[in-house]
């Protein structure tokens, strides 16, 4: 091999040599990097949002059901109706039962009239022989009879009348209760309407319409992923300066790797300490024990439930 050659294969050599070095710096500059942005952050947590499995609070086939997962829904909006049919036919039949009762009531000025006009007639009698007594036309027996006629027709208006009202009671009571029974039962018939609990979008469907839904068969769930919330943990030292209400920075990393950054505010600080999760990396990972802290904001669809995220408190 010439000397010539010897020398050209060696600076070809040193050059690989240098763009390895210079690549493997890269490499490292980049980490450093990473790092110290890690390090920029107080406290790392994932996003999370307040979740509703809303159930079936009654039985029977599911005529309709217009849901659809992503799908954004308002508070008390009407999504599904299971069948109210049977129900339906229970209040018609109550009904009629009520009204019916109501007409056995007893009519009580109707029934106390004969006993009325009777006292009328007695009374117009004791009057007549009054007269004749004072009179010398009557004996004073004929008066005392008429007297004690009047007092027992007295009592038994009032035993009658007394007998009457209970009845005419017992009779309201009843119809009472059954009102009472018609009033579960067009609450039943409410609950057959599937409502949105909250103003949310449906992250998950359990149920297809003409299936069967029962008592406490979950139907779907649903989420506010407008307001949510990143639950972080910090160590014994930081949680001195953290109070509710503070003000936090949120960042999360977005796919094209370029930050996004939030303003939250400190909503809740656990009261005690906990071991540290194993998917939750702390500032200083010797300390084993942790304070949980969840830190809402208003999210504009960019966080995502599960998405990790760390936090700068203010």
């Amino acid at each position: 091999m010439s000397y010539k050659l010897f020398k050209k294969q060696k600076e070809g050599y040193k050059s690989r040599l240098m763009a390895t070095k210079s690549l493997f710096l890269v490499i490292i500059v980049c980490f450093i990097s990473c790092i110290n942005n890690n390090h920029d952050a107080d406290a790392y947590g994932v996003f999370e949002a307040t979740e509703i499995i809303v159930s079936s609070e009654n039985n029977g086939k599911l005529l309709s059901f217009h849901v659809s997962e992503g799908q954004t829904y308002q508070k008390g909006e009407e999504i599904g109706c299971i069948d109210t049919f049977q129900l339906h036919l229970q209040i018609q039949q109550l009904e009629s039962t009520i009204r019916a009762t109501l007409a056995s009531r007893p009519d009580i000025p109707s029934q106390l009239n004969t006993l009325q006009s009777k006292l009328q007639t007695l009374e117009k009698e004791r009057a007549r022989i009054t007269t004749l007594v004072e009179a010398n036309a009557a004996t004073t027996k004929q008066l005392d009879d008429v007297n004690a006629e009047i007092e027992i027709t007295r009592s038994q208006i009032a035993a009658t009348k007394s007998t009457l009202n209970t009845q005419s009671s017992a009779i309201l009571e009843n119809v009472e209760a059954m009102r009472f029974q018609l009033l579960q039962l067009e609450d039943a018939m409410e609950k057959c309407k599937i409502k949105a609990p909250i103003t949310g979008t449906v992250l998950k469907k359990y149920i297809e319409p003409n299936e069967l839904a029962f008592q406490g068969k979950p139907l779907f769930k649903i989420a506010d992923i407008t307001n949510m919330f990143i639950k972080v943990y910090v160590t014994e030292d930081m949680l001195s300066s953290i109070k509710l209400g503070q003000k936090a920075e949120i960042h999360i990393d977005m796919e094209d790797m370029q930050s996004k950054s939030y303003t939250g505010t400190v909503q809740w600080i656990s009261a005690k300490a906990e071991f540290t999760p194993k998917m939750i990396q702390t500032k200083n990972e010797r300390v084993n024990m942790v304070y949980a802290v969840k830190i809402a904001f208003s999210n504009d669809g960019s966080a995502k439930i599960g998405m990790p995220g760390d936090v700068i408190f203010k």
